[in-house]
């Protein structure tokens, strides 16, 4: 991951799966449970995104995505700036829409 110092970052994971046959699609699926099981919420089919008011705290989470990477899956994990991320264009229904404000607590399960 690239280093942003202490600034707060949405930290996102992009990702293109095989899903032809049943096992593929468990696979799939296990996946996507397990970003959900670190805090990452779906924004797109298969982008899932993460406020991280400590960066630091984003390696953990790589360090397990990598460990359950599906066969033949591309991942992508990037880090956003808080900045960056409120100023991104966000349309829906061919209409600009409000951007996400960071979370004003972290949930605890």
């Amino acid at each position: 991951m690239v280093d942003v110092g202490d600034e707060k970052v949405w930290n996102l994971v992009m990702f293109d799966l095989p899903v032809k046959t049943k096992p593929e699609r468990s696979a799939a699926t296990a996946f996507r449970h397990m970003l959900l099981d670190l805090g990452y919420e779906r924004v797109q089919l298969s982008v899932y995104v993460r406020y991280l008011p400590l960066p630091a705290a984003g390696a953990t989470a790589v360090r397990r995505i990598k460990r359950n990477l599906p066969l033949g899956g591309l991942v992508r994990i990037v880090n956003i700036t808080d900045h960056q991320w409120a100023t991104a264009f966000r349309f829906a229904n061919e209409r600009e829409q409000p951007a996400e404000s960071a979370p004003e607590q972290l949930t605890i399960f």
